[in-house]
């Protein structure tokens, strides 16, 4: 490798407009393969690269940087698969679907499944997990009920990401605090102040959807017929729902999600051995291969053939190619340069506000990952806050807005990719109706600009200029 050199803002604008511009002709216009259009972009980044003068080692080295930093996601990936199938396997989603369909009315699903999912992403820090589980059973059970499905996976993410958003157990709240350099739970309180006009805005708007769905009653030949293509294939019993259990208590003991999936998963398999009478071989295969349900009815036999390790492939394929993207972008200063010729030109509290979340949400776009998004924020806006007096939870809350919730909105994200295969529902369809992921950054927005929960730091942030001209006096 000879000289290098550091991009320009011009080359680093025009490298981002580039990615952007193949992404969202290829995407909206030429409607192809979100894997090609990926492969076009990591050409352009790494042609820019080159031109500041890395080899293809250097720039082989970013992209494997991109993808090292995300390496928990993406073991999660594979273990969302096996656990969807063993779920199958064992009877624990048919029992679920067997009682939900049962007692739930078609008027209050929708609310009912929103708060479903936000206690159980708060207990257990994981949207995905939550997506992986109760998410896949109110798809079937809204498919039963004749719920359009792009609104049933809009609920459930927009659940699902709220409790991730909001749990003190989550890796992304702690993330968030840690980069901004505040105490968590002042960065969950902090949260509160947009987060939940937000989610109440939601729930409300999903109980008005939910109305119109009243007479959606599965007529009583419709309902025997579902009920008994379960129990044909399936012993439904309260036992099933023990995997379930055994990742929720696990999961709010704070263990990693990666051996609590597993010990679910495992537990799984067990009843499906013993209480479902399946084959050893049978469940080894569809770990792999997916579940195999076979009920006679349409709509049960489509949810009860999903899940295994295959059915991730093209998710962790596509996410795998943005992760290396944003290695490149990320190693070689690409988006900081960005960020940085745009910061100097705020100037107000409540655009810096704007500025975080925006830039969080541009780092999603073309890094893939929201845990580099965060971290990217936290080093580029920490001393803006400052030096606006502006109280760094505010910056936290920022970075889990902009980071967090617009993940899902992103067809080539880790995120948005899981959801879409998990649930069955396009990006682009489901995102309409996943209100609280947009409606939340931009009722940031607002209030910032109307001077809400807009925190001054006070003492707080001349303590911590005063604490940094020490050392900087002490190390000159």
């Amino acid at each position: 490798m000879g000289e290098t050199r550091t991009a320009s803002f011009q080359q680093a604008l025009l490298t981002f407009g580039a990615i952007v511009a193949v992404i969202g002709v290829g995407l909206f216009y030429l409607n192809t393969s979100l894997h090609s259009l990926m492969l076009i972009c990591l050409l352009i980044a790494s042609v820019s690269a080159w031109r500041l003068g890395y080899d293809f080692a250097a720039i082989r080295e970013g992209m494997n940087s991109g993808i090292q930093g995300a390496m928990s996601a993406i073991y999660i990936f594979i273990l969302i698969g096996v656990l969807i199938a063993a779920f199958i396997e064992s009877g624990t989603i048919a029992t679920l679907i067997y009682y939900g369909v049962d007692f739930v009315q078609p008027s209050v699903f929708l609310p009912a499944g929103l708060i479903l999912c936000s206690l159980m992403s708060i207990a257990t820090g994981t949207s995905w997990g939550t997506v992986g589980t109760a998410g896949v059973v109110l798809m079937g059970i809204g498919a039963a009920m004749n719920i359009p499905l792009p609104l049933v996976a809009g609920m459930v993410i927009s659940g699902a990401c709220f409790g991730d958003k909001m749990s003190p157990v989550s890796d992304t709240t702690n993330l968030s605090a840690m980069s901004s350099g505040t105490d968590l739970y002042t960065h969950i309180k902090s949260m509160l102040y947009t987060t939940g006009p937000a989610y109440l805005i939601t729930l409300v708007a999903f109980s008005v959807l939910g109305v119109s769905y009243a007479e959606n009653s599965l007529p009583v030949e419709q309902l025997e017929t579902l009920l008994n293509g379960l129990e044909s294939v399936y012993t439904i019993s309260i036992i099933n729902l023990l995997p379930l259990i055994v990742m929720l208590v696990l999961s709010m003991r704070r263990v990693s999600a990666e051996p609590a999936m597993m010990a679910a998963a495992i537990t799984a398999v067990l009843l499906g051995l013993i209480v479902q009478g399946a084959e050893f071989k049978t469940i080894l295969g569809a770990l792999y291969n997916g579940g195999t349900g076979h009920t006679g009815v349409e709509s049960l036999d489509k949810l009860l053939s999903r899940g295994g390790i295959s059915s991730m492939m093209w998710t962790l394929s596509l996410s795998l190619m943005a992760l290396a993207l944003g290695g490149i972008l990320t190693r070689f200063d690409f988006l900081r340069i960005l960020i940085t010729g745009v910061l100097v030109r705020v100037k107000r509290g409540a655009t810096l506000v704007a500025t975080t979340i925006l830039t969080c949400f541009i780092g999603n776009m073309t890094m893939g990952e929201a845990y580099m998004s965060i971290i990217l924020g936290g080093q580029l806006f920490g001393d803006a806050y400052d030096d606006k007096d502006i109280d760094r939870s505010v910056m936290s809350r920022s970075l889990e807005e902009g980071a967090t919730l617009t993940t899902a909105l992103i067809p080539w994200t880790t995120g948005g990719a899981f959801f879409a295969s998990t649930l069955g529902v396009s990006v682009l369809d489901y995102a309409p109706w996943a209100l609280l992921n947009w409606l939340n950054p931009l009722l940031s927005i607002v209030f910032a600009y109307l001077g809400i929960a807009l925190f001054r730091a006070g003492t707080k942030t001349r303590a911590r200029k005063s604490e940094l001209a020490v050392k900087e006096t002490e190390a000159a």
